[in-house]
């Protein structure tokens, strides 16, 4: 493993040069502190504090995903990680991430400057500059819903695939033929999944698939406009969403269009927030253990930072049935 003095040779400048650029020290320039910082990355230095048998800090980077209350998706996620951190005594910042911020620093010079041993990355879009460093980068990482064939970054989720059959296998047992997708965005691992299930799913129970009642939205209630009176014209009886707040917006567009739920179309969400159960009529979904995610979460961090390489971790999900979804209407 590199030393200081294995970077100040590299460099040709003092020792003490190099330490005062990865301890943050004021007195040299940025330039020369951003230059020390992406050589040691470049050499693997590990900073005294990462290397300590029992010392643990690392992060949670978070973009695209609401966090700060129950409500919202990210909250239980941060909790359950957080608890089982708590239990291994390891210190977590959690740092909202953006575009700004990836273009100023490289990922791994971030970690090396703030002395972190790994990291949780949250809502990150494929095209991100920090997912692109990914595939190179020695620092443990763990990502939420994306993969990077990378032997120290490990993937954790529920099993979409599973979770997807789980909505239509019940659609289909309730008489349902024309059943609709609203997916999320495009530039998500996630989408590409819940849309590959889709057509897999229904393609495993002998239903025709048709792309007028595929679409891609947004992972937010709005999105819904767009889509769902076409779905309705082209016959939809029913409409399996790649999230609950996408659902919600169905339903409310099905209302506007003065469609009953579920007497003329059911809808199906896929996480189980606690709006589930507060929209009217509470809606039927997939669940995921948002808190068991963060805790696994967690666990495969740890399991990278010691050296042990974990490429998946896939909870199962569970179909919450609600009164969104019914019988298929007679004569559809």
């Amino acid at each position: 493993m590199a030393t200081i003095k294995d970077i100040a040779n590299r460099l040709g400048i003092a020792v003490s040069t190099v330490s005062k650029g990865l301890n943050g020290a004021s007195d040299i320039s940025e330039q020369m502190r951003q230059l020390v910082l992406d050589t040691a990355v470049e050499m693997g230095y590990a900073s005294k504090k990462v290397q300590e048998l029992g010392n643990c800090k690392v992060c949670i980077l978070i973009e695209n995903m609401e966090y700060e209350n129950i409500d919202q998706f990210g909250y239980e996620i941060i909790v359950g990680f957080k608890l089982n951190a708590a239990r291994r005594h390891c210190d977590v910042s959690v740092i909202p991430s953006n575009l700004n911020l990836q273009t100023q620093e490289k990922f791994d010079s971030f970690m090396l400057r703030y002395g972190y041993s790994g990291a949780f990355l949250l809502g990150f879009e494929l095209h991100d500059d920090y997912i692109n460093q990914l595939y190179k980068t020695a620092v443990p990482t763990v990502l939420l819903d994306n993969y990077i064939p990378n032997k120290h970054v490990g993937y954790v989720g529920t099993d979409g695939y599973n979770g997807i059959d789980l909505a239509v296998k019940y659609l289909i047992e309730s008489g349902h033929k024309r059943i609709a997708l609203l997916n999320g965005s495009k530039n998500s691992m996630v989408t590409n999944e819940r849309y590959l299930a889709f057509t897999q799913s229904m393609a495993r129970y002998s239903m025709v698939i048709d792309p007028a009642l595929i679409a891609n939205g947004y992972y937010v209630p709005g999105c819904a406009k767009d889509h769902v009176n076409n779905f309705v014209l082209n016959g939809a009886t029913a409409i399996v969403c790649a999230s609950d707040l996408i659902a919600s917006g169905v339903i409310a567009e099905l209302n506007r269009l003065g469609k009953r739920v579920p007497e003329d179309v059911s809808v199906i969400g896929f996480d189980d927030l606690p709006i589930a159960q507060h929209l009217t009529p509470t809606l039927t979904t997939v669940r995921q253990d948002r808190v068991a995610i963060g805790k696994s979460a967690f666990i495969v961090l740890e399991e990278l930072i010691g050296g042990v390489s974990i490429s998946k971790l896939l909870l199962m999900p569970e179909l919450i049935i609600r009164n969104s979804t019914g019988v298929c209407p007679a004569g559809k």
